[in-house]
């Protein structure tokens, strides 16, 4: 009798425990590192072919105005695992940490009833601060993905919903130059001059992103395998790749990321949104997804009704910011964008824009600067292009909707004079909300100093125009 009574009783305790596994689906969030969403076929590029990005989009939600909090990958992903922007998690520069005792959304996401483990690059840096039940920094694409189904057989999913997070490397630098590629066959964005050595580099990330398309795949396949029908499956990436007008830039190209979600019987399939969101979204939706409490006084804001369709829009203004990268990066820039319009605020215009591409020129990164600096020298629409790069004005102003690539300043349209002032209040306003103390992280490279970030200065400004040599007077 005693037994059957404990037979009974294992029976309803799994019923129950099964009943609260159900209304909780399973998670599974696969971030890249570097990927712009103008990079790959699933948003246009046909010659980055990413056709399992594609069966994730026709299977679910495509989002077209997804956006990080700031383009380098400490910021991106603190912002990402406290839902506070940088100004009020702490990590504002790259290679920082949030404030010791800043609140972890991992926590939210265990108190909800979830496992949540990581694997591969998930955060930057302590890793152990976010509260993770679970870590595994292999980097590898086949250690990644065996370790994640090694952890969700080790862990019963039918007594637990998991949240798994899956971080690939795939493509921050360095790009493999040996790659199945054709550099001819590469797309080139108009802001960068075409080169054969460029093509090469471009090739190279390329093959980048069809590896990181390979594993979502794989993936994909594994969370169906070991974890059902029931899984709420998110590819995303932290930023836009380490180009020239993206990563550590506010322009589109660093700061627009792909966002795909897919969730059987949740999200209606094929769908492409117009809704702008955040990465300080994206685990406060999670909380929501699992019925957990949302942590107050936060940035983020779940858009779970964007993905159940009951709503269209989410967000009304997109803020960015960027405040540099060490030594390599002292340019510290804020961003409003709305649906159709984007200002950015460059705060210290007298100082050069560099980074690890066109200061170190390796193979593999950037070492099409070589090439680019001999083409400046000969060509003045090379040195325009690339003297924009280096020089900013305090303020730019882009019609987004109309201008992908941010290539026409209109901040001195005359027709553009309200829209300038109320987007500039917007930012002001919102930057003494944040407590943003415009912060400058390291010591700067000035534009007056052109020797000090221009590798190839040979005593003359790269912009500078050779004066015409005087010519001898004719005797009368």
């Amino acid at each position: 009798m005693k037994e059957s009574l404990v037979r009974i009783l294992g029976v309803v305790l799994l019923a129950i425990t099964a009943t609260a596994v159900a209304g909780k689906p399973h998670i599974v969030v696969y971030l890249s590192d570097d990927h712009s969403q103008y990079d790959c076929s699933l948003y246009g590029d046909a010659t980055i072919p990413t056709p399992h990005m594609e069966q994730l989009g026709a299977d679910g939600m495509v989002f077209d105005h997804a956006f990080i909090a700031s383009p380098s990958c400490a910021p991106s992903r603190a912002a990402l695992l406290t839902g506070l922007m940088p100004a009020r998690n702490g990590a504002e520069d790259n290679h920082s940490q949030p404030r010791p005792g800043t609140h972890s959304l991992v926590e939210n996401l265990k108190q909800a009833g979830y496992k949540v483990a990581a694997f591969g690059k998930v955060s930057h840096g302590r890793a152990s601060s976010y509260g993770f039940d679970h870590m595994s920094g292999d980097r590898g694409h086949d250690a990644m993905r065996e370790n994640a189904r090694a952890y969700i057989k080790s862990h019963n999913p039918a007594e637990q919903p998991l949240c798994l997070f899956i971080g690939t490397s795939n493509p921050h630098v360095a790009w493999p130059m040996e790659n199945d590629v054709d550099p001819d066959s590469v797309a080139i964005p108009p802001h960068s001059p075409d080169c054969k050595s460029l093509r090469e580099h471009r090739a190279a990330y390329a093959q980048e992103v069809i590896d990181l398309d390979i594993l979502l795949g794989e993936l994909r396949t594994m969370a169906r395998d070991e974890l059902g029908e029931d899984v709420l499956f998110i590819y995303t990436s932290d930023h836009g790749g380490q180009w020239p007008f993206g990563k550590w830039t506010l322009y589109d190209y660093g700061t627009r990321v792909p966002f795909v979600a897919a969730w059987p019987g949740k999200i209606k399939p094929g769908v492409r949104s117009d809704a702008m969101i955040s990465w300080i979204d994206l685990i406060p939706t999670l909380i929501d997804v699992g019925g957990g409490a949302l942590q107050p006084d936060i940035d983020g804001k779940s858009f779970l009704p964007v993905l159940l369709g009951s709503k269209v829009a989410h967000r009304d203004l997109i803020f960015t910011t960027h405040s540099g990268d060490k030594k390599m990066n002292v340019y510290p820039s804020r961003a409003v964008r709305d649906g159709e319009w984007k200002l950015i605020h460059n705060l210290r215009p007298e100082l050069a824009f560099t980074n690890h591409s066109d200061l170190h020129r390796k193979p593999g990164a950037g070492a099409y600067w070589h090439e680019w600096t001999e083409m400046m020298r000969s060509d003045s629409r090379v040195r325009k292009t690339l003297m924009r790069y280096f020089q900013r004005p305090e303020y730019e102003l882009f019609h987004v909707s109309k201008d992908r690539w941010e290539l026409n300043n209109l901040i001195n349209n005359p027709e553009q004079k309200r829209r300038v002032k109320r987007m500039k209040q917007q930012l002001e306003e919102w930057m003494a909300a944040q407590g943003d103390t415009r912060s400058i992280f390291n010591v700067p490279r000035p534009l007056d100093q052109p020797e000090t970030w221009h590798p190839d200065y040979f005593g003359k400004h790269p912009n500078s125009v050779p004066k015409k040599k005087a010519q001898p007077k004719k005797k009368r």
